[in-house]
């Protein structure tokens, strides 16, 4: 029996972006300094957006917002593949392990088009 979901902090895919939000933060925390307002911040952000738009859609109530809440969560995942798979490519990027990011990006992303697919077809 599934529970009822009364906020945004019941749904598992914003519990799991917070997750990915804290993940995002220990990986760049062992990025070069000089990268803390470039690609760290940038990533940051991304990962930041993810969740705090799931909760900004769901609060504001209506499913058309709702849809356009989380289209702008589901951008900015696809903003955060990108920037991890530069950060792999970058010479400073090499040493650091990505599977706990990878798995939850991609695990964060399905839960968010498998939610955008059912608001599109209840349209």
């Amino acid at each position: 029996m599934q529970e009822k979901i009364n906020t945004y902090k019941d749904l598992i895919v914003w519990q799991k972006s917070m997750v990915l939000v804290t993940e995002i933060y220990k990986l760049t925390e062992k990025m070069p300094k000089e990268e803390i307002y470039g690609l760290t911040s940038q990533m940051r952000r991304s990962a930041v957006s993810i969740p705090s738009n799931i909760a900004e859609g769901r609060r504001r109530g209506g499913r058309n917002e709702y849809k356009q809440f989380l289209t702008i969560s589901y951008g900015s995942g696809a903003e955060l593949e990108t920037q991890i798979e530069l950060l792999k490519r970058l010479p400073f990027g090499k040493d650091l392990s990505y599977n706990n990011v990878d798995g939850l990006l991609s695990e964060v992303m399905r839960m968010i088009n498998k939610m955008l697919s059912g608001l599109r077809s209840q349209s």
